[in-house]
């Protein structure tokens, strides 16, 4: 047997020796580099070189060279020690915990030297490497011995979390499992003007969820375009650094709730369930499994979940007026009392927080702001005068109106400027 056969031999062997990091090669790439190591042996060179062409192009898809990629999955992965060492000290851990821990990095690092260049060269006509520069160095990148660095990956897994939750900040609940969002809205607490004692609030009783207290449910209330939804989405780039999580929950999922609370309840990470454009039908499951998670059940409240939900209507469950209690012999003894839990059911949040209409003031406030951010140099008054015209013809005053505003502002002012190239 060549010496060559005999190297891919030990990577294939070390590839299965593997103890609690399997993950890192689970996905398409990592599946695809295995696939390769099984192939390169054989006598079918087309073999290798279709093995190697999927592998190439979904590293080539993801931008990133092969030591990178082996890291970024190191970084993320989910076992049982990156899960344990988020909740307990590394030197309270079990010393085969950490010795496998070791074992398999020592082993991932000799794997991340397999890279582009080392398997063209084992595949007969020896097809283009794939070879990239570094994107950015990580605490591996740095270390001669990735064993050695067990006490800086726990300090990392401790502060960054693990799996689908060290990967995205923002994620939604589909087909009953969380979903990693890759663009999150960019909105920041900066481009939100006005409300400020709400902003406030919600603020302060978001820290008190960071901080390990018994934070409360928020419902923020108001008028349509008035920044809820925004204030909220804002808190993950003020917080993400500090392990705060969004997860956004659909009104046709919220049957889910009561599970999605019980996945999250031992994370050590802070959640906001994000619930937008809240209301109810009668009898609606999704009502019932709402109220379950405000008010807790036999199940201990999780410590690290809120929910923070938006709405136009200060009274969530829709009411008409045929719902209200009239005497006969078929209707409920204690009508009003299942009718009073309907109209109650948002004080069942802890934190209200109202958002009245905004007001012209409020309006050119926002819109003053806005312009400044996106550079408009346009006189003020002449800004005034636009700017009010554009609410009275599309929608009204809001923080929604004023950011359509200046978006075309913006845009049209772009376009006019430009200077058209001459003709030839």
């Amino acid at each position: 047997m060549s010496s060559s056969n005999l190297t891919i031999q030990w990577f294939r062997q070390q590839a299965a020796s593997l103890l609690l990091y399997q993950g890192v090669f689970a996905d398409e790439i990592g599946q695809a580099f295995l696939k390769v190591l099984q192939t390169l042996d054989h006598n079918d060179s087309a073999v290798s070189w279709q093995a190697y062409g999927v592998w190439f192009k979904a590293l080539a898809t993801k931008e990133q060279n092969w030591q990178d990629y082996v890291i970024t999955r190191i970084l993320h992965d989910d076992n049982p020690f990156t899960q344990q060492v988020q909740r307990y000290p590394l030197e309270s851990l079990p010393e085969a915990l950490i010795a496998a821990a070791q074992h398999d990095l020592q082993v991932l690092q000799q794997l991340s030297r397999c890279g582009g260049k080392q398997l063209a060269a084992w595949i007969p006509g020896h097809p283009v490497a794939w070879m990239i520069p570094t994107a950015s160095l990580t605490l591996l990148h740095q270390q001669e011995n990735w064993g050695e660095a067990i006490a800086s990956l726990a300090d990392y897994y401790s502060q960054k979390g693990t799996g689908i939750f060290a990967q995205y900040r923002a994620l939604s609940w589909q087909n009953r499992e969380l979903v990693g969002i890759t663009k999150p809205d960019p909105v920041k607490m900066s481009e939100i003007v006005g409300y400020e004692r709400q902003k406030a609030d919600l603020i302060k009783n978001t820290e008190f969820l960071l901080a390990g207290y018994r934070a409360l449910h928020v419902l923020l209330y108001g008028s349509r375009g008035s920044g809820k939804s925004s204030l909220v989405k804002s808190l993950l780039h003020e917080y993400g650094d500090r392990g705060l999580r969004l997860i956004e929950v659909a009104k046709s999922q919220l049957v889910n709730l009561p599970a999605i609370v019980d996945t999250l309840r031992t994370v050590p990470q802070k959640f906001i369930i994000f619930v937008d454009d809240l209301s109810f039908e009668e009898d609606d499951e999704a009502f019932k499994a709402l109220k379950v998670v405000l008010e807790g059940s036999v199940t201990a409240r999780a410590q690290n979940v809120v929910v923070y939900a938006t709405s136009n209507r200060r009274h969530l469950v829709r009411e008409f007026f045929g719902d209200r209690p009239r005497p006969s012999d078929s209707d409920e003894v204690h009508a009003w009392d299942t009718q009073q839990e309907k109209l109650s059911f948002s004080d069942r949040f802890g934190l209200t927080l109202t958002f009245e209409p905004a007001d012209q003031n409020t309006y050119l406030q926002i819109v003053h702001h806005l312009a400044q951010e996106a550079q408009i140099e346009l006189n003020p008054e002449e800004l005034d005068f636009r700017a009010k015209q554009w609410a009275t013809r599309h929608n009204k005053r809001s923080g929604r109106t004023a950011r359509q505003f200046i978006d075309f502002l913006s845009a049209e002012l772009a376009t006019t400027t430009q200077v058209t190239p001459p003709q030839s």
